[in-house]
């Protein structure tokens, strides 16, 4: 990373520029660990949820997004997998 990518703002003007370079690092990783889940996710047939604009959204099979929840299998306990119990 050269200096041309240090932040200009003036809030940001107070980060060092390692402190600066470790924060991008950690999002990096951070974005690259999200990335991977969603793809498990979508492998495993598990909707991915989004809150967007404080509304929660799924993501369909086809990539689409809805506000409605779906469905989803209990185990025989009468639990969701790895969920907690109902009340």
């Amino acid at each position: 990373m050269d200096d041309r990518s240090f932040p200009h703002s003036e809030i940001d003007a107070d980060l060092d520029l390692g402190t600066y370079r470790r924060m991008v690092e950690l999002k990096r990783i951070g974005n690259r660990a999200v990335h991977r889940a969603q793809e498990e996710n979508r492998r495993l047939g598990i909707p991915n949820v989004y809150s967007i604009g404080g509304r929660i959204y799924y993501e369909q099979p086809d990539g689409t997004l809805t506000r409605e929840e779906p469905p989803f299998e209990r185990s025989s306990s009468g639990t969701s997998e790895g969920g907690p119990e109902p009340e």
